[in-house]
């Protein structure tokens, strides 16, 4: 039994990578262990850069109501976090979002299945600055007296409108 989609995906990936590490009689090998002999033949060590990092890590725009989009779904950045893009970056099952130097982390969601928005912590301000009118108001409100509705075959009354006596 799973609770929900996350948990059915997270015990798939648990099992492809528990299947990958035995030994496969009709391929006479362990799949993991094959490809990734395959890989390293091509593959070198790449250096973690600050130009790295920034490619890693895309620029995404911070909506109005204070989400950033990303892989379909929406996560919430801090309201003190002023500027209108910000950088993200997934780990496995942890998104973290940065501010668009990559000098400070922001905030860090659990990646889910859920379609529902990922709030965080001081997303929204607890004391909201309230306006107050500069100038007292003075409004009265009256009701108006309802028209008669006209008939829409009025139109028709082809005796009220021309006489065809005279």
């Amino acid at each position: 039994m799973f609770s929900n989609v996350t948990d059915l995906n997270y015990e798939a990936l648990k099992w492809c990578n528990d299947q990958n590490g035995r030994y496969h009689r009709a391929v006479d090998c362990v799949p993991h262990d094959k490809h990734l002999a395959e890989c390293q033949k091509t593959t070198g060590t790449l250096t973690m850069t600050h130009d790295v990092l920034k490619y890693l890590c895309p620029l995404r725009k911070i909506s109005f109501d204070g989400f950033v989009n990303y892989e379909g779904r929406r996560y919430g950045v801090p309201y003190w976090y002023t500027k209108k893009l910000c950088r993200v970056r997934r780990d496995a099952f942890t998104l973290y979002i940065y501010d668009d130097e990559l000098s400070k982390e922001l905030v860090r969601h659990n990646v889910t299945w859920s379609r529902k928005d990922s709030f965080c912590k001081d997303q929204y301000a607890v004391n909201q600055p309230e306006e107050y009118p500069s100038v007292p108001v003075k409004t009265t409100v009256t009701q108006l007296e309802e028209p008669e509705p006209s008939s829409a075959f009025e139109k028709f009354n082809f005796a009220k409108a021309v006489s065809w006596d005279e």
